[in-house]
């Protein structure tokens, strides 16, 4: 069993003084943290893995492919590899639980 506390995790991504933070990989999957902050530009590109996003907290719109809708606390929304994707006019801090399948390189 691994467990990881939030709060710990997001003090060692600030630490690294990045918005990314990966804390588990593992054979078929692997997860990180995200934070970007209110007014914040997301630089991310396509990845070559299935993603699940869960906002921890804050708002933003979320673009994936064609289709945009805003996301809060408690949003769960999932990105097909390969396809664009962006949070943008991030009004609150965002911190974001991501899960790629299979693992990010």
């Amino acid at each position: 069993m691994k467990v990881f506390r939030l709060d710990d995790l997001d003090a060692e991504r600030a630490a690294n003084q990045g918005a990314y933070l990966r804390f588990l990989r593992e054979r078929h999957m692997s997860a990180g943290l995200y934070a970007l902050k209110a007014g914040d530009t997301d630089p991310q590109a396509p990845h070559a893995q299935d993603e699940i996003y869960v906002v921890i907290s804050g708002r933003a719109a979320l673009t994936v492919g064609e289709e945009t809708t805003t996301v809060a606390r408690g949003s769960v929304a999932y990105v097909p590899a390969g396809t664009p994707h962006r949070f943008h006019h991030i009004s609150e801090d965002l911190r974001v639980m991501v899960v790629f399948s299979p693992p990010e390189p």
